[in-house]
C-alpha cells in the first residue's frame, strides 16, 4: 500500500503538547474537576487511544483539543501554538453524525471548503477524491437519511478530511454501529491513517478497538480522570482481525482490564461486572 497522501488530504499530522491539564465543570458551588494533570506528547503521525471508565473526562479533553474548552491549569499547544479556539486543523468526529440532511453526501463533504472560498469544480473534486477513498464512490447524490450508520459516519470522516486537519479527534466514532460495521470502520480507518499520518487521538470504551488501533494506549482513572498508565502497543502493521485472538493480544487486554477494574492501586472495581468473554460490561455514554 503506497503511503503517499491523495490531493486534498493532509500529508502528515501535527505534534499535540498537553502538559499538567486541569479541567474543571459546573459553577459556584456545582463547580467540579474532570481531569487531573493531565500530559501527553503525541509525536506527529501517532495513533493514540484514551481508555477509561465512563465519566473520567476522555471527551472533555478531546473538547478541550478542539478549541471548544479552556483549561483551568495547564496548557494545550498543537506544533508549538497555544490552541485557544476552534480550528480546522483540529478536526473532531463525534459518535453520532453531525451530516446536514437536507445536503447531499458531496455538498455535505464538500461543505468546509465552501465556507473557505474554494470554488464548486475543485470543491467537488476533492470530495469525490476522498469519497472514494472511503468506498462511497457512487453516493455522491444521496442523502443522509438514505445511507446506513456506517455509510453516514465514512461521510461524517470524510467532510473532516476535506479540511487536511493536522491533527484528528475522534470520540468513539463507532460506538453506535454493530460488530461487524464496526470491524470494518476500523479497518477502514488504519487504510487511511496509514495513507494519511494525520495524529489521532482516538476515545473508546473498547478495550479490543483501542488495541487494535492504536501506537498507545493512555488509561484513565475514574474522575477526576488522570493517567494511570501509558501501554505501548507494538504489534506489527498492517493489523488484522486475527490479532485480537493473538497471545499477546490477550495478555495485554487482561492488563487494560486490570488497570480499568482496580484503578491503579485500589482494589475496587470501577467498571462493575465482566462480560461473558472476559471484557468490560457495557457502559452508557456520559456527559462530562
Amino acid at each position: 500500500m503506497s503511503a503517499a497522501a491523495p490531493q486534498g488530504v493532509a500529508a502528515h499530522g501535527g505534534h499535540i503538547a498537553i502538559e499538567r491539564v486541569g479541567i474543571e465543570l459546573g459553577t459556584g458551588d456545582n463547580r467540579f474537576e474532570v481531569l487531573h494533570e493531565v500530559s501527553l506528547d503525541a509525536t506527529p503521525g501517532e495513533f493514540i487511544c484514551l481508555l477509561g471508565p465512563s465519566g473520567c473526562g476522555k471527551s472533555t479533553l478531546l473538547g478541550a483539543l478542539a478549541g471548544h474548552l479552556k483549561p483551568a491549569r495547564g496548557s494545550l499547544r498543537l506544533d508549538g501554538q497555544p490552541i485557544d479556539g476552534p480550528d480546522p486543523q483540529r478536526g473532531l468526529v463525534f459518535q453520532q453524525h453531525t451530516l446536514f440532511p437536507w445536503k447531499t453526501v458531496l455538498d455535505n463533504v464538500a461543505y468546509g471548503l465552501k465556507m473557505k472560498g474554494v470554488p464548486r469544480a475543485q470543491r467537488e473534486h476533492e470530495a469525490r477524491t476522498l469519497l472514494e477513498l472511503v468506498g462511497l464512490a457512487g453516493f455522491e447524490r444521496r442523502y443522509p437519511r438514505e445511507l446506513s450508520g456506517g455509510m453516514q459516519q465514512r461521510v461524517e470522516i470524510a467532510r473532516v478530511l476535506i479540511n487536511h486537519p493536522r491533527v484528528l479527534l475522534m470520540d468513539e466514532p463507532f460506538g453506535a454501529l454493530d460488530a461487524l460495521t464496526r470491524a470494518h470502520m476500523q479497518e477502514l480507518l488504519l487504510d487511511l491513517w496509514t495513507r494519511m499520518r494525520t495524529t489521532i487521538l482516538f476515545v473508546t470504551h473498547d478495550i479490543d478497538e483501542a488495541l487494535f488501533l492504536a501506537d498507545r494506549v493512555l488509561i484513565l482513572s475514574p474522575r477526576p480522570g488522570r493517567v494511570v498508565e501509558e501501554l505501548r502497543v507494538r504489534f506489527e502493521r498492517p493489523r488484522h482481525a486475527r490479532l485480537l485472538t493473538h497471545p499477546d493480544f490477550v495478555a495485554l487486554k487482561r492488563r487494560c482490564l486490570q488497570l480499568l477494574r482496580h484503578d491503579g492501586d485500589s482494589d475496587t472495581p470501577t467498571l462493575g461486572r465482566l462480560s461473558p468473554l472476559g471484557g468490560p460490561a457495557s457502559v452508557p455514554r456520559y456527559a462530562a
